[in-house]
C-alpha cells in the first residue's frame, strides 16, 4: 500500500481494486453526484473502471484522486487530491485540480478540508506547483466553504456542459502564508 500523505486522522493513498465496494457506495448516490452532472454509477463493474481510470492517471501523469482512509477504523471514506486536467476546461488546460468527494455519512466531518490541506501540501511541497486550482458549481455551498476556508482566490464562472461552475486558484505564495510549513 503506497501511502502518500497522512493526517491526524487520515491515510491518503492511491486508489485499488480492492477499494470498489467504497467507490461503488461512493459514486452510486445521487445526492453525493447532485453538483456532478446526476450521473451516478449503478454497477460495481463501473465502480472497477472508476479505479482504473484513476491507476491510469497514476501511470500517466504520476498523480490522481487518492483513497481517503480513516486511520482508526482503516474504513474507506472517500477521495480526494490532485489531478492534472489536460483537456480544455473553461478555457484552461495543464493545471493541477483539488477534489474531493465523500460518502455521504462522512460529510461535515471536516475530512475534505483535512485531506485538502494534505493534498495542498503535496502539491506544492513535491510537486513544486506555483498554483492549485479548484471548481465548483455555483449551488454547492459545502464545497465553495472548503475551498474558501483553504485560502482559494474567485477567478471567474465559466459554462462547462451547459452548467455554470466557479473557477479558484492558489497560488503557492498564499498557500505558505495561509498554513505553516
Amino acid at each position: 500500500m503506497k501511502i502518500l500523505a497522512e493526517t491526524d486522522r487520515l491515510i491518503l493513498r492511491e486508489l485499488q481494486k480492492g477499494d470498489v465496494h467504497g467507490i461503488y457506495e461512493l459514486d452510486n448516490s445521487p445526492r453525493v453526484h447532485q453538483y456532478l452532472g446526476k450521473q451516478p454509477i449503478h454497477t460495481l463493474a463501473e465502480a472497477e473502471a472508476l479505479i482504473e481510470f484513476i491507476q491510469q492517471q497514476y501511470r500517466e501523469n504520476g498523480i490522481g484522486r487518492w483513497a481517503v482512509i480513516e486511520k482508526v477504523t482503516g474504513e474507506f471514506l472517500g477521495w480526494s487530491g490532485l489531478k492534472l486536467i489536460t483537456d480544455p476546461i473553461g478555457g484552461r488546460s495543464q493545471y493541477y485540480d483539488l477534489g474531493y468527494r465523500f460518502i455521504e455519512r462522512h460529510w461535515g466531518k471536516g475530512y475534505a478540508t483535512e485531506s485538502a490541506k494534505a493534498s495542498l501540501a503535496f502539491g506544492f511541497r513535491e510537486r513544486k506547483q506555483k498554483a492549485i486550482f479548484a471548481m465548483s458549481e455555483p449551488g454547492n455551498e459545502a464545497s465553495i466553504h472548503v475551498i474558501q476556508k483553504l485560502g482559494f482566490s474567485f477567478l471567474e464562472t465559466f459554462d462547462w456542459d451547459g452548467t455554470p461552475h466557479h473557477f479558484y486558484s492558489l497560488k503557492r505564495e498564499d498557500y505558505q502564508s495561509t498554513f505553516t510549513t
